[in-house]
């Protein structure tokens, strides 16, 4: 259940272990410890809680532009939900709430709001002004105020720490299917089908849905195999994002041919999970050498997304 209030759960909970942090990408690492956090819950038989922030204090915090985030709070609170814990607590985060102490931070919401019994924590989390509240404060709050404080050590992937900054760098880089084994799924964005230049086709012979994405992070330039959600079903599909350099377009453009599907879909909302990045975007002579790297990216992208280890999880 979510929640954006702390008063919605003053009579909900008699004691709670929780977890607080912003989670981007609810990757890997965030997946133990909210895991960690359910799973400790159910022994005690209290209440799990996840806390979280909305926007994400960079956003409040920092003037100079922030680094794209690789999940939403839409997104974001769908996939802690997922992890079956009880409730998440989504807090508006400001700039008076960033000016609290971390004392008065956990008095007010841990404590007094959540009844606090077990606070489970990342290696390398810190809260409040000045980021003071870090594990060594939290221990004497913790005697303090009668709640136990566990901290996690880091998931490790291919020798290197489970991070956002390290996810986003892969996306960026095109390297999608190397972030799934950090997302623990594919990195997916989602968006609105609106009309496009009609080229797909009437032009080339091979539709496509333009989408206007809601996400802010975007895989690097170029063809993909990819899933799409739309419907209710799950399509496989081969996407381009580029600036269509054949046809000397000047803005950003996303596009999802979505294999053996025929319905009108403009309007509607669909999801792209990106599988493996077939090849960078160029430009071509012509149309008909354009249609034949086109059939070549969809047999490519049939052959990946029929494998084993492609299927969504």
């Amino acid at each position: 259940m979510v929640v954006k209030d702390i008063n919605e759960l003053r009579d909900r909970i008699f004691a709670s272990c929780a977890t607080i942090g912003n989670f981007d990408g609810v990757h890997l690492g965030h997946q133990k410890l909210i895991a960690r956090v359910r799973d400790r819950a159910r022994i005690l038989k209290i209440s799990s809680v996840v806390i979280t922030f909305d926007p994400h204090p960079l956003r409040v915090l920092v003037d100079k532009k922030t680094p794209p985030f690789i999940t939403l709070t839409e997104q974001k609170l769908e996939l802690i939900s997922k992890l079956e814990v009880d409730y998440v607590l989504c807090i508006k985060f400001t700039k008076d709430l960033a000016a609290l102490k971390p004392e008065e931070f956990v008095q007010k919401y841990l404590v007094n709001g959540l009844k606090l019994k077990e606070l489970i924590i990342g290696y390398d989390y810190a809260f409040g002004k000045g980021r003071r509240g870090n594990f060594e404060l939290l221990n004497k709050l913790g005697e303090k105020f009668g709640f136990a404080v566990e901290q996690l050590s880091p998931v490790m992937v291919d020798g290197a720490i489970v991070s956002s900054t390290r996810i986003r760098d892969m996306v960026q880089a095109g390297m999608v299917w190397e972030a799934r084994k950090l997302l623990g799924r594919f990195y997916r964005v989602q968006g609105k089908v609106i009309t496009g230049q009609k080229r797909g086709g009437p032009l080339l012979g091979f539709p496509t849905a333009n989408i206007c994405l809601k996400d802010e992070l975007f895989p690097k330039t170029g063809v993909y195999a990819v899933w799409v959600e739309v419907l209710g079903q799950i399509k496989p599909g081969v996407a381009n994002i580029g600036y269509n350099p054949t046809f000397g377009n000047d803005y950003l453009s996303v596009e999802v041919h979505i294999l053996d599907f025929k319905q009108n879909i403009y309007g509607q909302d669909i999801r792209v999970h990106f599988v493996q990045r077939l090849r960078s975007e160029k430009k071509f002579s012509g149309l008909d050498e354009l249609k034949k790297q086109i059939q070549a990216d969809i047999e490519l992208g049939q052959k990946i997304l029929s494998s084993p280890e492609a299927q969504l999880s």
